[in-house]
């Protein structure tokens, strides 16, 4: 009589453990994976591309949104959502320019500082809403949205500021070792955000207070402040993108950042952060920003219409929320 024998125990495990494996993999690099196939697809379709001229120009556009992102990582990560940045980012803007043009023009020492903290106050205003009052960071940013959207046509009489001085416009338009200023400062941007969130107590605890803010209250995470760390954080680099923004365009702009809240917030969750917090790398939103960017430079390229383009996005992120809530039903 013939038998058939079993694999041995450590060949059956290794097989088990094959999808579970793939799986972790993808989590973990799926998105760098989907990121290199869009570039190759766009390469194929149109021989510019890839030339170092576009990415350049993509990546230059990709700073605005890839700096609103990382802030907006902060938030999400710890349970919120901020819609204000890009009004946050307009009113910024305009304060800085104002310093630096007219009779009493200011140094370009002091109008920085000063425009990164209107956006820094602005977010202190968001934060201190949500985290002393309690109210709904939906509801608070949205209002916060409006508010700066019309302090900064009051405060610019609805004109725009032109004529912004050379040393300025090289935050926006300088170049460094071959490498536009704006896509360094993302970059510095990004590596602080990394540490802090990564090899911090601050980082630790927005991770905590996203997951589960009531456990993080009972371990003694000061939940309140954390809360109101992200949105400060959230606010400077809003208004740190506002001045990149009014640079490179050498104006500032009343309507700028007009829907800037919407492709940061799609960059967080295309990067695989939780709209429920708690869960998400800053390396994932730096890549989501890096598709965005990739997809608007493509399609323009390809001579396709923008209202294609949103539409896009728009399924881009409904599919990447599906699937975060897949991935929270097989955990």
């Amino acid at each position: 009589m013939e038998t058939t024998s079993s694999p041995p125990p450590a060949q059956a495990a290794l097989r088990l453990s094959l999808p579970a494996a793939l799986r972790r993999w993808l989590a973990d690099y799926g998105i760098v994976l989907a990121f290199a196939c869009l570039c190759g697809a766009l390469a194929l379709a149109n021989e510019n591309f890839m030339s170092w001229g576009n990415w350049v120009n993509l990546l230059r556009q990709t700073s605005i949104n890839g700096l609103l992102a990382i802030g907006m990582s902060f938030v999400i990560l710890g349970g919120g959502i901020d819609l204000s940045v890009g009004s946050v980012l307009a009113i910024s803007a305009m304060v800085s320019a104002s310093l630096l043009t007219g009779e009493a023009a200011q140094p370009l020492w002091l109008a920085l500082p000063a425009g990164l903290a209107v956006g820094a106050g602005l977010g202190a205003v968001n934060g201190l809403f949500v985290a002393r009052l309690a109210l709904p960071p939906f509801v608070v940013t949205l209002g916060m949205l409006s508010m700066a959207r019309g302090l900064t046509f009051i405060y610019s009489d609805g004109m725009p500021i032109a004529n912004l001085p050379g040393s300025f416009r090289l935050i926006g338009q300088g170049m460094v070792l071959g490498l536009p200023v704006p896509v360094l400062l993302l970059a510095l941007c990004f590596g602080i955000g990394w540490f802090v969130l990564g090899h911090t107590p601050l980082g630790r605890y927005v991770y905590a207070v996203g997951g589960n803010i009531k456990s993080a209250k009972t371990s003694g995470v000061p939940t309140r402040s954390v809360v109101f760390s992200t949105y400060v954080i959230s606010g400077v680099l809003a208004a740190l993108a506002g001045l990149v923004l009014a640079a490179r365009t050498t104006s500032a702009l009343p309507q700028a950042g007009v829907a800037y809240e919407l492709d940061a917030i799609a960059a967080v969750v295309i990067g695989g952060t939780s709209l429920q917090g708690g869960v998400g790398r800053l390396g994932g939103t730096l890549i989501g920003a890096l598709i965005i960017g990739v997809i608007n430079n493509g399609l323009d390229l390809l001579g396709v219409s923008s209202y294609y383009q949103q539409l896009i996005k728009g399924a881009i992120i409904v599919a990447a929320v599906l699937i975060d809530v897949s991935r929270k039903k097989q955990g």
